[in-house]
């Protein structure tokens, strides 16, 4: 006899996701007790997929992700106390999976809103483990009400009052099936990120994660991040490279990882500088 689903609400995130979407539903299988799709307007059999699966789809225009998922968490009809985030090309690994089991096993302390969850990135087939890439923690799951997503176009966080704890296991997120798409995807996201930073920065009092060196795992990262953007133009994505792919051991991963780290760890990063540049010119 299968075990019950936990009180958890699961919302994915979907755009013509069809090659991923079954195995992203299926990995919640057990765990999840209600499924949404928030599907944004898929040409392709997403929708179809995910009603197969038994998935409650909704349709609504994306803007950017920040919107999209806080958009789902005021409008959705949730019924359970938990929310869990997901877009459709990620999974739960069966670690986490188990993890989720044992951390609903008992009551959760009425202290404790919300679980950070390491992602594993899968890159042309291979698990990329090195270069600083994993783990990385991401409060994915929370109590309704509890939390939200940063207003910000690129690059935002869960936001979680309260205390927040980890859990072993990981999602694994793929995050291309083909260079082309990785680069079309990342050339959009280039722009959104030079637009975030040429804006003015926003306080932590509108809801951002604040970097702090000794806080949560999202909270030095977004320290470091913010060391990173005072440094030059031109010159930082040089320097992340080399600290990433050399000094934190990214050639490990192999010639994967190496297209990986070239292109993530450098290209991405020296084109968000070569936007910054183009828009600083044309004012």
């Amino acid at each position: 006899m299968s075990a019950s689903p936990l009180p958890i609400s699961a919302i994915v995130l979907a755009f013509n996701e069809a090659h991923h979407i079954a195995d992203c539903l299926r990995s919640l299988e057990g765990i999840a007790n209600e499924v949404f799709v928030v599907d944004s307007g898929s040409t392709d059999d997403t929708v179809a997929l995910a009603r197969q699966l038994g998935a409650h789809v909704v349709e609504h225009p994306f803007e950017n992700y920040g919107q999209q998922r806080n958009w789902a968490l005021q409008n959705l009809p949730l019924q359970c106390e938990w929310v869990l985030h997901l877009d459709a090309d990620h999974r739960l690994t069966e670690d986490l999976r188990h993890s989720l089991r044992r951390a609903f096993a008992q009551p959760i302390p009425d202290d404790v809103n919300g679980f950070l969850v390491s992602r594993r990135t899968i890159f042309l087939g291979r698990w990329i483990r090195h270069g600083g890439h994993y783990p990385v923690y991401h409060a994915v799951l929370f109590r309704r009400g509890k939390g939200h997503c940063e207003p910000r176009r690129y690059d935002q966080h869960f936001c979680v009052e309260g205390k927040v704890l980890r859990l072993q296991g990981d999602i694994e997120d793929i995050v291309t099936e083909s260079l082309h798409r990785f680069t079309e995807r990342h050339n959009t996201w280039a722009s959104l990120e030079a637009e975030e930073q040429l804006a003015a920065r926003p306080t932590a009092a509108e809801g951002l994660v604040e970097p702090n060196l000794w806080g949560t795992p999202q909270q030095r990262r977004r320290f470091w991040k913010r060391q990173y953007e005072r440094l030059p133009l031109f010159v930082r994505p040089f320097l992340y490279f080399f600290v990433r792919y050399f000094l934190r051991l990214g050639f490990l991963d192999g010639p994967q990882g190496l297209i990986f780290h070239v292109l993530q760890g450098f290209w991405f990063r020296f084109l968000i500088d070569a936007k910054i540049y183009e828009q600083r010119h044309r004012s």
